[in-house]
């Protein structure tokens, strides 16, 4: 058995962007997930290539967190060179197959999403353990169209989060509203393992949320937008001044963000 101590030990260096929010947050450094982020954003990107670059972003960002989040376990794993000779396996830290997870579907703009990373789950988890809970939620907003919390259509949960990884896929962090009605409805089904948050934007509004009120997520994102803040804000380190950042217009949209990604998904312009 090849016993090399390079594999005996977790290596894995996330690439993320310099801030002082906090170490919940994770906004990551990658250049191709930027790039193909900014094509996804552009208003010339219609069907079916929306869903098509949504697959390609959250399968790697299930890889970030895997590499990052999820249990190893050591082994000893057999190659086919086992029949030819005796040393023809190795030991290693592989990701805990058993590891549960609970990935979870909001209707609209999550569906995707959530699907992609159930889909990546099941294939290195056992999909006995693998599981995608639905709920229906969406913004409620006052007669000047602000965002005044959420609204519950519907849900679909398939049993409790006991010692699973939580995994919400929502693209867009923008107030935290959303979010933080489904950490709710969660806390009331177990102690989870993690709670983590899988976003391609995120404000720094929902940030200051997810700090005050749900300190229990771990939070992914590929970019934070803060367009609306003065000037002199962008020139800093994110999170030195926290307070006078914004990334959300009057109706509590993100700047410069994707444009109603919910809507570009699934074709419903309003």
């Amino acid at each position: 058995m090849l016993n090399d101590h390079q594999y005996l030990k977790r290596d894995f260096k996330l690439s993320e962007v310099e801030h002082r929010y906090g170490p919940q947050f994770h906004i990551l450094s990658d250049p191709y997930l930027f790039t193909t982020l900014a094509r996804l954003g552009r208003p010339d990107c219609k069907q079916p290539m929306v869903n098509s670059l949504l697959n390609t972003l959250y399968r790697d960002m299930v890889n970030v967190i895997v590499n990052q989040e999820f249990p190893l376990i050591e082994t000893c794993i057999e190659t086919r060179m086992k029949a030819q000779h005796p040393e023809g396996e190795f030991q290693g830290l592989i990701v805990d197959p058993q590891t549960k997870v609970a990935c979870v579907s909001l209707a609209r703009a999550g569906i995707v999403p959530s699907q992609t990373c159930f889909d990546a789950f099941n294939y290195f988890l056992n999909p006995d353990g693998v599981r995608q809970d639905h709920i229906s939620i969406n913004r409620k907003i006052d007669a000047e169209e602000h965002v005044i919390g959420t609204q519950l259509g519907g849900m679909k949960i398939g049993g409790d989060i006991q010692d699973r990884i939580v995994v919400i896929p929502d693209p867009m962090g923008a107030t935290g509203s959303t979010i933080l009605s489904v950490v709710e409805i969660y806390r009331k089904l177990g102690k989870a393992k993690k709670v983590i948050a899988i976003h391609l934007v995120v404000t720094p509004e929902y940030l200051k949320l997810m700090k005050a009120k749900a300190p229990e997520v771990t939070v992914y994102a590929l970019r934070l937008d803060r367009g609306l803040s003065p000037k002199k804000i962008l020139n800093t380190v994110p999170g030195t001044h926290w307070d006078e950042e914004k990334g959300l217009n009057d109706h509590q949209y993100i700047v410069p963000g994707a444009g109603g990604l919910g809507e570009v998904i699934n074709n419903s312009y309003v």
